[in-house]
């Protein structure tokens, strides 16, 4: 179950739910990496670009659970190199309830079912992980599998 946990924020460290935060406004002026932000600005967070960033992920664009599996990194705490629903104060209040959701969810699909491609499929087809962007991100092609009831 640990890796699934890894798994799970994994794919929202590549695929955010939504890539630009809620904007915050400067209260004061302030000067942050070298700009002068003034008083009053709306400033959007690019959650997408952060959690790519290189200079902090080991091979970013790649598909890594184990990066966590060691890692103290976690969406509920003050990391801001991962916010797929926040950080701080303003962070999402349903990031408990939402994950342990998903986690039960995604616990019981693996736990009974075994998954396959439909027989219509090319044996060899390619996985397009090509997002659409919106108010939030969802896949372009949609993922379709066949589950088959796990019998002991």
């Amino acid at each position: 179950m640990k890796y699934l946990k890894c798994v799970l924020k994994e794919t929202l460290r590549l695929h955010p739910p939504f890539p630009l935060l809620v904007p915050r406004e400067t209260l004061s002026g302030v000067k942050f990496g070298g700009y002068d932000i003034p008083q009053k600005t709306r400033v959007f967070i690019n959650s997408w670009a952060i959690q790519r960033d290189p200079e902090i992920w080991i091979r970013p664009e790649e598909f890594l659970p184990e990066i966590f599996e060691n890692s103290q990194v976690d969406f509920k705490d003050q990391d801001f190199e991962f916010i797929p629903f926040e950080a701080g104060r303003r962070g999402c209040p349903g990031i408990t309830f939402g994950i342990a959701s998903t986690e039960y969810v995604m616990d019981n699909l693996l736990y009974w079912f075994d998954w396959d491609l439909p027989k219509t499929s090319k044996a060899i087809e390619i996985l397009d992980m090509s997002e659409v962007y919106g108010i939030n991100v969802h896949k372009k092609v949609p993922l379709r599998l066949v589950p088959k009831p796990y019998s002991f």
